[in-house]
């Protein structure tokens, strides 16, 4: 359980949400996901100067969303089949590419959070020096690496079918708009 004075801090990371959802279709390397769209909140953090990522590691446990890392994103075109993925920047800037060679690029900044639905690529196309994110699954999924070879196709289809639907928004929690979009 999270102490009061937590649940304040937390909730003072938290901006209103900007939502923009991107179906990204199939495109013969990249399954993408058929059922849920893509969906990228911008401005959606209000970062501390210090310990950002720390905030956001927290913020993402208390809306059931584990297994967090800090990174960046590879440089090369990959996507999980066995679990959906949150990409929180928590600082820098970076231009992405999502869905793969015919998917869309897209430039985010710290702030920006990505959730990106089991089977959709990602890529970094390059970003700043500094550019760093939280990145976590939800409670009870484990991701894999699939990097759109012939040979994991079929297994990864069945894979990303199966993935269920996370509990709650890894930000927003169990009202956020993540259920919204991926629900309907």
């Amino acid at each position: 359980m999270v102490k009061e004075t937590s649940r304040r801090k937390i909730d003072q990371l938290v901006n209103e949400p900007h939502v923009t959802a991107h179906r990204l279709v199939d495109d013969g390397v990249i399954p993408n996901n058929p059922r849920v769209p893509l969906l990228i909140y911008r401005r959606a953090l209000r970062l501390p100067e210090e310990e950002s990522e720390s905030a956001v590691e927290q913020l993402l446990t208390v809306n059931r969303w584990g297994k967090s890392w800090r990174n960046g994103i590879y440089p090369y075109h990959h996507y999980h089949s066995t679990a959906h993925e949150v990409l929180a920047v928590c600082r820098g800037n970076a231009r992405v590419q999502l869905g793969g060679e015919k998917g869309i690029e897209q430039k985010i900044q710290a702030g920006d959070v990505i959730i990106i639905p089991a089977g959709v690529g990602h890529k970094n196309l390059g970003a700043s020096n500094d550019f760093q994110i939280v990145g976590a699954y939800p409670k009870g999924q484990d991701w894999d690496m699939c990097y759109g070879k012939k040979t994991e196709r079929a297994r990864a289809e069945q894979n990303i079918a199966r993935v269920p639907l996370p509990e709650a928004d890894p930000i927003y929690g169990a009202d956020g708009p993540l259920l919204d979009y991926w629900r309907q």
